[in-house]
């Protein structure tokens, strides 16, 4: 298995490639467990990595008494 990606897109990439190999139906049942296998461990790395980026916005938009702040976004991802 080659060395996990470097970032989240590159993640999600891997992630969409192998999906659509195992939708292809052209593997055989052993490539297929391979592959399903190897999904496992990219979407915990992209949920790791996703829980690591909630935990520095969280740090980001911590309140000066020590408590943090919600802050909503908006459907492009920007804080209002």
């Amino acid at each position: 298995m080659p060395p996990a990606p470097q970032d989240f897109a590159a993640t999600l990439e891997r992630l969409e490639a192998l999906v659509a190999r195992l939708e292809s139906g052209s593997l055989s049942l052993e490539d297929s467990l391979a592959a399903f296998e190897q999904g496992v461990g990219l979407t915990r790395d992209a949920q790791q990595r996703l829980d690591a980026a909630e935990l520095r916005v969280r740090q980001l938009i911590e309140q000066p008494t020590g408590e943090l702040g919600e802050a909503p976004f908006d459907t492009e991802g920007r804080a209002q």
